[in-house]
């Protein structure tokens, strides 16, 4: 049976139940009225938590690595090699469990993931040498690959078009959170246990998101829009009913839903993904979280390392510069959500590429022309373009599923956030196999620049705005 039939079918059943609605237009009308509620709240939170560790673990191998080289005996060529390894991992995790989150749903996608890579830190936390580190890592990258795009999908599918961009950016800087504080979390542990321990216990702290994906598989609510898109439309209703009820009780006034937009409810095809319709989308997401992703890959696994290799700061400092940077990124993250429902996704994005590539061409032209190699020449660089990827890598998770529809929604964001993935494992192994053969520092930011033109270029030519639409309004 069809999706389309299903729904008429659940229509017919239940038409005398006043907390469902007849289809999944009129689920989608009742959604795009409501106000942001303790129901999105406790919705955030909880998608929250895997967001925040998702970060947090990612950076944790980079907080790592300066104690990592001598504790594991590890060189240039595999220090690259095991940043990559877990992006390895997440590029399948996103193919694999993205798919999941249409078939079995949000929910059941999103906990899986969090036990995976929860349970694998504290695997993590116990590797005794490369191989196992390496290994555990990659597995690892399975449960973060997917948890990111499904979680992003899932409260984009919650909040109304009217104010989407802020919700979804506030919320989604608790991942700009997680890369604030892992290094302070590191330097916290190497300086209470030692750094030989400290890093071990770095990764056990990473491992609560494996609690926090059983009280998910529990106890989370499941995506209304993806219910209704299954012709599951009694849950959809009940579950729109007690977030209208939260908003009755906090003295909203809720007016009458009104159909404006059609669900165009049809059974999922995933190469529908690059199809006429959807082709030119796909390929704007595509490049968008690859560049983007390319850069900040390099500059969030590579800068506390070459603070130490290449410019003999200690490699406490090299985390608190870290840190610094983090700090500056939660600022600029908050500054976006407050914004991209008023300028736009497409003016941010722009400006956000040109600052990297302006970033990385004055690293180039101050090592290669002034001959300047000293820490304060890759702190400014990188910094600029760490915000300029920190305004891409944010605002890619509320773009890129207002792309596509509900019934292929979390597939089309795994897939593109798979881009980040193999960007993420390409770059950072790039980098460490040019530095590793001495090539020179100057041919990273070579990398970078071109990278962040390539990611201008296809943003002006075939970006589309989004801002302050309804989902169904703009996926057609």
């Amino acid at each position: 049976m069809r999706s389309g039939e299903s729904a008429s079918s659940n229509s017919e059943l239940h038409r005398d139940d006043p907390a469902v609605s007849g289809n999944a237009d009129e689920i989608v009308a009742r959604l795009e009225r409501l106000p942001f509620t303790p129901v999105h709240l406790y919705v955030a939170t909880v998608l929250g938590v895997g967001t925040f560790f998702d970060a947090f673990d990612s950076l944790s191998i980079a907080v790592s690595l300066t104690v990592i080289f001598t504790t594991l005996h590890v060189d240039l060529i595999n220090t690259g090699l095991l940043i990559s390894s877990a992006y390895a991992g997440q590029f399948l995790g996103a193919l694999v469990i993205g798919w999941l989150a249409e078939r079995f749903g949000r929910k059941t996608a999103f906990a899986l993931s969090l036990m995976l890579f929860g349970l694998m830190s504290l695997a993590t936390a116990m590797a005794w040498n490369f191989e196992s580190l390496f290994v555990f890592r990659l597995i690892q990258g399975i449960g973060l690959g997917a948890e990111v795009p499904v979680a992003g999908t899932l409260f984009n599918e919650f909040v109304r078009g009217k104010d989407r961009g802020k919700v979804v950016m506030i919320y989604e800087t608790l991942f700009i959170w997680g890369l604030f504080l892992a290094p302070l979390a590191g330097l916290f542990l190497f300086r209470a246990l030692g750094p030989a321990v400290g890093w071990r216990a770095l990764f056990a702290v990473g491992g609560l998101p494996f609690l926090v994906g059983i009280y998910a598989w529990l106890r989370l609510p499941e995506s209304p829009r993806w219910l209704a898109g299954k012709g599951l439309l009694a849950e959809a209703g009940r579950l729109v009913s007690r977030v209208e009820a939260s908003a009755r009780l906090r003295g909203a006034v809720l007016a009458p839903p009104q159909t404006r937009v059609r669900s165009d409810v049809r059974p999922t095809r995933l190469a529908e993904l690059f199809g006429r319709a959807y082709r030119r989308r796909t390929v704007l997401v595509w490049v968008h979280w690859f560049t983007a992703y390319f850069v900040n890959s390099v500059v969030t696994g590579w800068l506390p390392t070459m603070y130490v290799r290449f410019c003999g700061l200690p490699p406490q400092r090299s985390l608190v510069l870290a840190t610094i940077t983090g700090g500056a990124l939660v600022v600029v993250g908050y500054s976006m959500a407050f914004t991209i429902d008023r300028i736009g996704r497409k003016p941010i994005f722009i400006f956000a590429f040109a600052l990297t590539a302006f970033g990385a061409l004055l690293g180039l032209v101050l090592i290669t022309i002034l001959g300047a190699t000293t820490w304060p020449v890759l702190f400014i660089s990188g910094l600029l373009m760490q915000f300029g990827a920190g305004l891409n890598c944010n605002g890619v998770y509320v773009y890129t599923p207002e792309l596509y529809p509900t019934r292929m929604r979390a597939w089309a964001t795994a897939l593109a956030s798979s881009m980040n993935r193999l960007a993420s494992f390409i770059a950072p192994a790039a980098t460490g196999a040019l530095l590793g053969l001495k090539f020179g520092v100057h041919w990273m930011f070579v990398l970078m620049a071109l990278s962040s033109v390539a990611g201008l270029v296809i943003m002006v030519t075939l970006g589309i705005e989004t801002k302050q639409r309804a989902l169904e309004e703009i996926s057609v």
